[in-house]
């Protein structure tokens, strides 16, 4: 049985090595943010909206604890799920925890392309953003770094280093 959380900042690539990793490993993929949206049916920031951060957090933890008990995925979790409740205990518990390390010149580079999908960003300049990435970073990393193992997402710029990621992936998980 293959349970595989992906953690890490918003645009570290969790989806994107996600997807790709699950098709190889022949297992199903589950966007926990997706997931929800599709379960309240309303875009995550219209639930951020309706019901506060604090009411998103907590429909987040159940979602996660409903995906966490799947078999056979790989799941990327939002960027702060890791940081609230009991949520990364429970998946060190479940599965394997793999946190996607990028810089923060790569991470504001991403951002800047998909800022309006993202309420938490969606309203801040450039020099704001930076600063944001910055504090936000110092602030989750301790969190992050509890997570089992470290995949460096600079490199998920390219289907061949995406790949290459896969192979490593499996290799530190010890899943052929």
């Amino acid at each position: 049985m293959i349970r595989i959380f992906l953690i890490g900042f918003m645009g570290a690539g969790k989806t994107t090595l996600g997807r790709y990793l699950a098709s190889e490993l022949g297992v199903s993929f589950c966007d926990l943010d997706i997931f929800i949206e599709q379960r309240f049916r309303k875009s995550v920031s219209d639930i951020f909206a309706q019901h506060g951060e604090a009411g998103f957090r907590e429909i987040e933890r159940n979602m996660l604890h409903e995906v966490g008990e799947f078999e056979d995925v790989v799941i990327a979790c939002g960027g702060s799920t890791p940081l609230f409740f009991d949520n990364m205990d429970y998946m060190l518990k479940q599965g394997s925890t793999i946190y996607l390390r990028a810089t923060n010149e790569t991470l504001i580079r991403r951002l800047k392309e998909a800022r309006s999908k993202r309420p938490l960003i969606a309203r801040k300049n450039d020099e704001e953003l930076a600063v944001f990435v910055e504090n936000e970073i110092k602030r989750r990393e301790p969190g992050y770094l509890r997570s089992e193992y470290i995949c460096e997402a600079d490199y998920l710029e390219s289907i061949e280093q995406i790949a290459d990621a896969v192979k490593e992936v499996k290799r530190v998980l010890k899943i052929e």
